[in-house]
């Protein structure tokens, strides 16, 4: 028994998959996956079974909400795009990603894969926001030349640690002959668990700008400018803070002390301006 539904067959020929986790710094992925759908009215049209891959008995609660695993993949037809917005699964990767890669080779013809991924950053919120790939073949590396990516990046997994969720997700297509790459957009350290608009706005002007999109994503800059206004705020109303943030702004290194502290600052005032 296939462990994933099918809802409808969608119609698409060459497409494109584009990948985001729900658990990732500054809830990147998931957010782009989100704010695609609603730009694009995405359809949903497969999900994978819960029951084989998530412990539903770690359900995590943030702020009073329960928030249950979901793994599901939506698609716009005309634009030969798909989205697959997921938890991380907790067990069986492979059988995981064998089943992802199932149904984007038997139902939408996909002739490459895109993962976004967050990472943190020890830099200021006010500098410019980077698309750093990494890829699993190099004819993948030479159509993402043209699109302003930074391909200089070189990652090898740490000894003793198992490799990432989206670096067994290319290694796993590069298997089936598929493209594909990490788009990895750094996001600095004391916004991870709120959120990063402007890191968000820059992997939505790279896909728009890869793919064909026709996403206005003017809206962004609203939430930019309204996430550098509170925190503007906060730096008024706190010298220290201020000046942490001066120093990551000049390159300067913070303590771990200063560092946890600009962290839990930022993270309770921008919750509480919420």
């Amino acid at each position: 028994m296939q462990p994933f539904t099918i809802f409808k067959e969608p119609k698409l020929q060459s497409s494109s998959l584009v990948v985001g986790w729900s658990q990732d710094a500054g809830k990147l992925g998931s957010r782009v996956i989100d704010y695609l759908n609603r730009k694009l009215g995405a359809e949903p049209f497969a999900e994978i079974a819960l029951e084989n891959f998530f412990s539903l008995g770690g359900v995590a609660v943030d702020d009073d909400v329960a928030h249950f695993p979901e793994s599901r993949f939506y698609c716009r037809d005309d634009k030969n795009l798909v989205l697959f917005k997921s938890t991380p699964p907790s067990f069986d990767w492979y059988k995981f990603l064998s089943a992802v890669l199932d149904i984007a080779q038997k139902y939408c013809h996909v002739k490459e894969v895109l993962v976004i991924g967050g990472m943190v950053s020890p830099g200021a919120h006010t500098a410019p926001r980077m698309v750093m790939p990494i890829v699993n073949s190099q004819e993948m590396k030479a159509s993402l030349n043209e699109f302003g990516a930074g391909l200089d990046m070189d990652y090898e997994t740490p000894p003793g640690q198992r490799p990432t969720l989206s670096s067994y997700l290319l290694w796993s297509a590069k298997g089936r002959n598929i493209d594909g790459a990490s788009l990895w957009v750094p996001v600095p350290f004391y916004l991870i668990s709120v959120d990063d608009p402007r890191a968000c706005k820059r992997v939505i002007e790279f896909l728009d700008n890869r793919l064909g999109l026709g996403v206005d994503c003017a809206d962004l800059n609203d939430e930019i400018a309204e996430q550098n206004h509170k925190l503007a705020e906060l730096t008024s109303q706190s010298p220290e803070i201020g000046g942490y943030i001066e120093k990551l702004e000049s390159s300067q290194m913070l303590s771990s002390e200063e560092g946890e502290k600009l962290a839990k600052d930022v993270e309770d005032f921008l919750k509480k301006r919420e």
